[in-house]
C-alpha cells in the first residue's frame, strides 16, 4: 500500500485540502492520511478549537472517500506535533503493508521554512516530499494564525517568492500541478464569524457542523 500524509490544524478543513489530496492519489498513492496536529510547532492557532472538534470536521469531510482517512496519532500523542515523530509512528503502524516511502505533502506556505522542521534533512530522505501549490495571500490578521519562534522571521507570503528548486532538501521532491483554489481556513473562519457566505468552501457536512454548532461565532 502506498500512503501519503497531509497534516495541518484543519481549522477548518476545506475543499482546497481535499482537492490537493485527490491530486496526490493521481501519483499512485492508495491512501491519503489527514493528520490533525495537537499543537503545531510553528504557529499559534487563531480561534483555537478542541482537538475533538477539528477531528470531527476532518472525519466528516473524508468519510465518503475510502482513499481518504483521518489519522489521530498526533492528537493522541499530545504536546507539540512534529512530523518526524508522526512518520516514524506510521512506518511502524503500516509495517508489512507499506510500499516504498511515505509521501509527505507540503503546501507552498511551508516551502521556505521546511529547513526549520525537526530532523528536516533526515525527513527529506525518509519520505517522498510532495510539493503542492496554493495561493499565498495576505489575510485578515484578526483571524490569521501567528508564527512563533524561528518561524516568525518569515512573512506569511514568503512562500510566494520562494523557489523550491533552490532548496537542497527538495532535490528529490515530486511537484504537483494542482489547481489553485483561492480558499483558506483563515478566510472561512472570518466568513463564519461574520455571518458571511462560505457554504461552498467546505464539504456540506462540515458546513452544517460549523453552522449548527456556531463554531466560529462563540
Amino acid at each position: 500500500m502506498k500512503i501519503a500524509v497531509l497534516g495541518g490544524s484543519f481549522n477548518p478543513i476545506h475543499i482546497g485540502h481535499l482537492a490537493l489530496a485527490d491530486e496526490v492519489l493521481g501519483f499512485g498513492y492508495d491512501k491519503v492520511l489527514f493528520v490533525p496536529a495537537a499543537a503545531a510547532p510553528h504557529k499559534e492557532m487563531a480561534f483555537p478549537l478542541s482537538a475533538e472538534e477539528r477531528v470531527m470536521m476532518v472525519s466528516l469531510a473524508v468519510e465518503d472517500n475510502p482513499a481518504f482517512e483521518v489519522e489521530t496519532c498526533e492528537i493522541e500523542r499530545g504536546g507539540t506535533s512534529y512530523t518526524w515523530d508522526t512518520i516514524c509512528f506510521l512506518e511502524k503502524k503500516y509495517s508489512g503493508v507499506l510500499e516504498g516511502k511515505i509521501g509527505l505533502v507540503i503546501g507552498r506556505d511551508q516551502f521556505a521554512t521546511f529547513h526549520l522542521w525537526k530532523n528536516a534533512g533526515e525527513l527529506s530522505e525518509k519520505c517522498t516530499i510532495i510539493l503542492g501549490d496554493r495561493p499565498v495571500q495576505k489575510e485578515d490578521e484578526n483571524f490569521s494564525n501567528k508564527a512563533k519562534g524561528d518561524y516568525a522571521a518569515y512573512s506569511e507570503t514568503s512562500g510566494s517568492c520562494f523557489d523550491p528548486k533552490s532548496e537542497p532538501l527538495f532535490k528529490d521532491a515530486v511537484f504537483l500541478s494542482n489547481e489553485l483554489l483561492s480558499v483558506s481556513s483563515t478566510e472561512i473562519r472570518a466568513r463564519a464569524a461574520g455571518k458571511k457566505p462560505f457554504r461552498y468552501l467546505v464539504p456540506e457536512k462540515v458546513f452544517k457542523y460549523i453552522v449548527d454548532g456556531n463554531i466560529y461565532g462563540k
